[in-house]
Formats: structure tokens, sequence, C-alpha cells
């Protein structure tokens, strides 16, 4: 029977993890997200898990023996932060194009300069043009599950996963979470079947030099260009949409338990103005939501929990009703707007949503942002519709500007 235990974010992750029965994980120290590969090499060590557990000297080789597990057959498992996963940046893009189901958290943090060991989802929203996957948590419970949901998607799309989530906020915050039984996660996600490892019998070349031009190999056999090999990992990531939400209800209806696939919401039905936000400051939302909404402000909720593929009609079918839209993130597209808000422009673009659209940067750095400052920029933003300041350039909150 499944049972609630208090843990912290990084634990949710390390405990999916070995419940996924990966056999292969790879990590290097960085903090907020140490204590994950720390909680699986204990694993390991006790004999709880079965897995080879590589240390490593870099992120860079950490996701290099992913690969090169992954392309054997292996499941395979890493987690970073911040810097590591800017290292490990050639390896993303290598991890995606040779279409290799591996998983790999996140756990978000600021880059530098200057350094910052807190929270924000710069690091990840840099990685977003990689063809990974990206799907981020709102709270513990939803990292435990999310892990386990990824696997079953990277697995039948082929593409790799990032699981990101906010740093400190979630990564060391112990709540409760319930834990699925073994039986179940086995049953919800059976061993990995590959049909592109390596076979000893029939030696090959994998990832050679390609043309850009499709051309016929030794047999004959007209082979993909650099061009067509990118189409389909374009089309893949486009039908993981359809996969996402798939992984999700099962697991709904298997766990109890329904994150919402590629989009979540909170008293958004019939909601007048709909804030938009991922990741924990979403979390942070609502509480600001309900006390708007007892001032009689009918305010609401759209979670972007699939960041990649980004979920554009079901975007637009959310926002459909609404008379202003405010959001919330924790990244920047330097030279332009925050990258949530471009992103969501780009997706109502040519849509019949033409409304009000203010954004807000809060929380780069770890600075805090809270539910009344959250609430106090929501109510600032209405003020400014109603004077008719309906697109300002994007605010910085809890920043001096001046």
């Amino acid at each position: 029977m499944s049972k609630a235990i208090i843990m912290t974010g990084n634990s949710a992750a390390a405990l999916a993890a070995k419940m996924c029965r990966i056999q292969v994980v790879a990590a290097y120290p960085i903090t907020p997200q140490t204590s994950i590969t720390e909680a699986i090499s204990n694993y390991v060590e006790s004999g709880e898990l079965k897995a080879e557990y590589v240390r490593v000297e870099s992120e860079h080789s950490a996701l290099t023996v992913c690969i090169a597990a992954s392309t054997v057959g292996a499941r395979a498992f890493t987690s970073t932060s911040s810097h590591g996963l800017l290292y490990m940046h050639e390896q993303v893009h290598w991890a995606a194009g040779s279409r290799l189901p591996i998983v790999m958290c996140c756990v978000n943090r600021g880059v530098g300069a200057p350094w910052s060991i807190f929270n924000d989802q710069q690091d990840s929203v840099s990685q977003r043009d990689t063809g990974w996957i990206q799907l981020y948590c709102r709270d513990n419970q939803e990292i435990i599950d999310t892990v386990i949901q990824a696997y079953k998607i990277a697995e039948a799309v082929s593409v790799p996963v990032m699981v990101c989530y906010d740093g400190f906020v979630l990564s060391h915050t112990m709540m409760p979470v319930v834990v699925p039984m073994q039986e179940q996660v086995d049953a919800f996600l059976p061993p990995l079947k590959t049909s592109g490892h390596l076979d000893t019998a029939n030696p090959r070349n994998i990832n050679p030099v390609v043309f850009p031009w499709r051309r016929a190999d030794s047999q004959g056999v007209m082979r993909d260009g650099y061009m067509e090999i990118r189409y389909k990992l374009h089309s893949a990531l486009n039908d993981a949409r359809g996969v996402i939400t798939q992984v999700n209800g099962e697991y709904a209806r298997v766990f109890g338990r329904d994150h919402g696939g590629l989009l979540w919401d909170y008293n958004a039905n019939a909601a007048e103005i709909l804030i938009v936000a991922m990741g924990s400051i979403a979390s942070e939302s609502m509480p600001a939501i309900d006390s708007l909404r007892a001032q009689g402000i009918n305010v609401g909720l759209i979670g972007v929990r699939a960041f990649r593929p980004f979920p554009k009609l079901e975007v637009r079918e959310k926002l459909a009703g609404a008379k202003a839209i405010i959001v919330l993130e924790k990244a920047i597209s330097y030279g332009h707007d925050g990258a949530l808000a471009c992103e969501l422009k780009a997706a109502l673009y040519g849509s019949a949503v033409r409304v009000p659209f203010h954004s807000y940067v809060a929380g780069l750095g770890g600075r805090d942002v809270n539910a009344k400052e959250i609430e106090a920029a929501i109510t600032d933003s209405l003020k400014q519709i109603a004077e008719g300041n309906l697109e300002p350039p994007t605010h910085w909150l809890n920043c001096r500007t001046e």
C-alpha cells in the first residue's frame, strides 16, 4: 500500500530513479543537486539498487557515460545544476541527436557571473533548443511522479527528458510525498527494450560524419542526411505532446495523481485574469490568487508543466477567454523579454487572443518572491491596464531598476 513520507525534493528524485530500476548512473557533485546522487550511491552500496554508479571527473563526462550506457540499451540517469548543465552543453545536444531516452534532473540554480548558488530557471531555459523534453515540477510530489513518467515518455519517443525543479525551494525543502508501491511502478514502467543498442556480432559505426544530403550506404540503401535527421528529432518532440498527455493520464489512473500533462490550472475556469507561470513560482501564486478572489477579483492560474515541447495549441485554448494575461517567471531572454513570455506571445500570435499582456521576471539568483509580492504585482498590473498601459516592458519584481 502506498504511504506518505516527509522528504526533500532531492530525496524524492533519488527514490524515483531507484524505483525506475535505473542501471547506470553518473554524476558530478554541484550544489544544490548533489544529495540526489549521494542518495543513489547509498542505494547502490547497500544493495537496494543493482546499478553501475560511475564516478567521473566532470559533468561533461557524467552525461558522456550516460550516452554510452543508453547507446548499449541501459536505463541511464544523471542530475546536475547551473554551471554543471552548461558544462554538459555539448553532450546535451549529442544525447538528443542520438535519440537516447536518458532522464536527467536539473535542480534549477542561477548561473554566473557573478556566482550564485541560489535558485532561478536560467540554467535549464538556456538549453531549450537542444532537443530535450523539459518538464517543470511545482512540488516534491510532482518530482517523484514526474521522474517515473519521464522514463516512460523518453522511451516511447526516443528523446531524452529533463525534469526541472527549483533548487533549495524544492530540492532541500521537506514535505509529505506519497511513495508509490514498487510493484505498481514495475507494471507502469516495464524493463527498457531498445532496438538501437550495439551488437558485437554486427559491428557498426554510431553517429559518424553525415553529409548534408541523402546518400546510399554500402548496401545501396538510401540514408538520411543531416537535415532529415534533424527533422525527425523535431517531429519526435512535436509527437511528444500527445505522449506526455497520454502517460500522465495513465499515471493518474494507476496512481491517482494527475499533474495535468502539458499544463495544469488553478481556479482558471471562467477567470478573466489569467496568471501563467511554471515551477515553484506557480505554486507560490496560488495563495495570492486565493486572496485576490476573496476580494472579488476573478483571477486564475495556468501552470506550464512542459516547456519543451511547448504546448502551443493548449495554451491558446486555455487563454481563449482571458481579458488579461500576466506572466511570472524566473528566467530572462536577455535583450528581449522573459523566456516564458516570449513563448506565450509566439503561441498566441495569429490567434483570437488579443488582450493586455504584462510579464514579470522574479526571483533571479534566489531573490525572495512570496505570495504577498505576487498579489501586489497583479494588483499593480490591473491598475496599469485600467489606465491603458496594455503591454509595458518586462517588469522586474522586487528589483531596484532606477
